[in-house]
């Protein structure tokens, strides 16, 4: 009876002991996933990428992040140097949407999942799925923010604006500008807005990689050129960087007293210092798209395609590459003033309310 006892029991413990081995190596066995983003000259990509790595290991797997800085071949080499080490998926913010084709190429051909992070990548048929926010939203919901602040519903103006777009190798610059124009155009053409600069179009309003100084260079020009003796009474911004290369320049030239008061100034990203802007009152409104969830819904599309299971993806329309319309997920972005950031920043765990003190 004890001899059966101790033979139960050593079967027991070798049980345990393959279990925990498979358990462990189901954990090694999973999958590399590369993530390529393009800069941390952002504190959004910053954190898109921490997001990222955090929820991909919580689920087991292994993890490659790299940041480009805001050099194409660079981001090019990285994403060679992912496919070259074996990642079985690529999570790709570009730089430029263009630039990618051949080691895309490479990669569709060592049956790798491409998922374009945010930005489309464009020009190949080698882009698996697109996860993203409501592009064309985001660009609504600030030009509706210009709107309330200025009281274009309630029949005031004209009142006097510029146009600011984004990055012209960011395809999203193209649907931020879309949307915003979706809603101020109506204005523009009844005389309610002016743009006295008459730029307008991303091919005149463009800010090559979303750089605030080149914001603020333009702002400046702007400024002499056009409102020597006119006030200007809102700024379309499409990023929070670019807000606050604007508002320097607005500075510049007395903005923020009480007898020349700052502009309705829009913003995306909901930065650190955009959200301390808007408690100055510099800024009038940014818009929040929570990272965290970005990136559940890409660790997701992993999940899936690399089990063989169909992708969730809740448009197949939107998003033509040129090549392809490539299927994506689109999350919902909110817009953020003064009076609501820290329901939707703070209580949501965002951030910290010590980080605005």
């Amino acid at each position: 009876m004890l001899k059966l006892k101790t033979t139960f029991f050593a079967l027991a413990l070798a049980g345990a002991a393959t279990m925990g081995t498979s358990l462990t190596a189901s954990a090694q066995d999973k999958a590399t996933v590369g993530i390529a983003m393009p800069t941390k000259s952002s504190a959004r990509w910053i954190d898109d990428g921490n997001n990222m790595v955090k929820v991909l290991k919580e689920r087991g797997y292994n993890t490659d992040l790299q940041y480009a800085e805001d050099d194409i071949p660079n981001q090019l080499s990285q994403v060679e140097n992912m496919v070259t080490k074996g990642a079985k998926a690529l999570v790709i913010a570009a730089i430029d949407g263009t630039t990618l084709s051949d080691v895309l190429k490479q990669a569709k051909a060592k049956g790798i999942t491409v998922i374009a992070y945010d930005r489309l990548i464009r020009g190949t048929p080698n882009v698996d799925y697109y996860a993203t926010f409501d592009n064309f939203q985001v660009g609504v919901l600030q030009a509706q923010s210009i709107e309330k602040g200025l009281g274009l519903k309630d029949g005031k103006g004209p009142f006097n604006i510029e146009l600011f777009g984004g990055s012209p190798d960011d395809n999203n610059a193209y649907f931020f500008y879309n949307g915003a124009m979706s809603v101020l155009k109506p204005y523009i053409d009844s005389g309610k807005l002016v743009v006295a600069s008459g730029q307008m179009g991303m091919d005149k309003v463009a800010t090559l990689r979303w750089d605030g100084a080149t914001a603020q260079a333009r702002m400046d020009n702007l400024l002499s050129a056009y409102y020597g003796n006119k006030k200007i009474n809102a700024v379309l911004s499409p990023y929070d960087g670019i807000s606050i290369g604007i508002i320097s320049s607005l500075k510049g030239v007395g903005y923020g007293s009480a007898d020349q008061p700052m502009p309705i100034i829009s913003g995306q990203d909901a930065e650190v210092p955009s959200i301390k802007a808007m408690l100055r009152g510099d800024q009038y409104s940014t818009i929040f798209k929570d990272t965290r969830d970005l990136a559940k819904v890409t660790a997701d599309m992993v999940d899936a395609a690399l089990a063989g299971k169909q992708v969730t993806v809740n448009d197949t329309k939107t998003y033509e590459n040129g090549i392809k319309t490539v299927p994506s997920y689109l999350l919902k972005p909110v817009v953020v003033y003064k009076d609501n950031w820290e329901k939707v920043l703070v209580e949501s765990g965002y951030y910290k309310k010590s980080q605005f003190q």
